[in-house]
């Protein structure tokens, strides 16, 4: 037996061209353009190479993008202003700040300096904590189908709405199913569990501090892995026919390629794909969909303005 790639590049692009088509729509119906301003604190290579992308990613789809670029000795009042300024801006529906930012800038004041609205990312508090109410005891017509999160209505955060999208465009069954998250980030961990009890799975965390991990995710029909340790999970933690979700990124030295290095995931991809039934590859799995949900909760952003 071996699993099936799930293809985030495909995946990504279709959900891309599904926001091409509801940008052109909005215009259309409202002439409204969704635009999303990006800010950039400091010269890190790879935070500059990921607002490349972004940019890059608006322009495909037809939305606006601003970029607000500081050096890293600019203060946490200079980003700040600039955050409420653009809270402001009918122009502007969504606002990212490019994480890490400097250490002498707390980022929790910026973070929830930017107007819930239009925090694109999913990391302000209040949208943070949307997403832990489960609205059980909510009549059905204030319920909120957790299986369409483009409906949701507030902002989730990308990376976890990834994995979602995902799951589900894989065909994957969540209702009933035994899920096990290996990480509990607030980027990434906490959130996707979060999603999995929406969807009427069973999840476990396993941390750092879990008594034999590799047991609990033995049981699991799905496991999503994010904890940035480079081929952690393997072989013989998966149980045959589970689907795995790797949304580690990790460097490891290669002589053999043209960087000196290569990246993998946190799963040893070619030998858990002996057993499991569909997988993330790393490039390609995850990664393309954390912008195609940047974009599409821009667009969201702009619709419910």
């Amino acid at each position: 037996m071996s699993g099936t790639d799930i293809d985030g590049k495909a995946i990504a692009q279709t959900i891309r061209n599904e926001i091409s088509e509801g940008v052109k729509a909005l215009l259309v119906k409202d002439g409204k353009v969704p635009g999303l301003a990006v800010i950039l604190v400091g010269a890190r290579r790879d935070s500059q190479t990921y607002v490349r992308m972004k940019k890059r990613a608006c322009e495909e789809c037809g939305i606006a993008s601003f970029g607000f670029d500081y050096p890293e000795t600019a203060t946490e009042d200079e980003l700040v202003a600039k955050i409420l300024e653009l809270n402001a801006d009918p122009k502007v529906h969504g606002i990212l700040v490019q994480l890490p930012i400097p250490a002498h800038m707390s980022e929790g004041r910026v973070l929830n300096t930017i107007d819930p609205t239009k925090d694109v990312d999913g990391l302000h508090s209040y949208n943070v904590a949307a997403l832990s109410s489960t609205s059980t005891h909510a009549t059905s017509t204030g319920k909120l189908d957790w299986s369409k999160l483009s409906s949701i209505p507030f902002h989730i955060a990308c990376t976890p709405q990834g994995c979602m999208e995902l799951l589900d465009r894989s065909g994957v069954v969540l209702k009933g199913a035994n899920a096990v998250v290996i990480g509990r980030s607030n980027l990434v961990g906490l959130p996707v569990a979060l999603l999995l009890m929406h969807r009427d799975a069973t999840v476990t965390i396993v941390h750092s501090k879990t008594v034999d991990a590799s047991t609990i995710v033995a049981r699991a029909d799905v496991v999503v892995a994010a904890v940035g340790r480079a081929h952690m999970v393997h072989k013989d933690w998966i149980k045959p026919g589970a689907v795995v979700i790797d949304v580690g990124i990790n460097s490891v030295d290669d002589p053999t390629a043209k960087r000196g290095y290569r990246l993998v995931g946190d799963v040893d991809y070619a030998n858990v794909k002996e057993v499991a039934s569909q997988i993330t590859p790393v490039p390609g799995g995850v990664g393309p969909m954390t912008i195609a949900m940047l974009l599409r909760n821009t667009l969201n952003s702009c619709s419910r303005s």
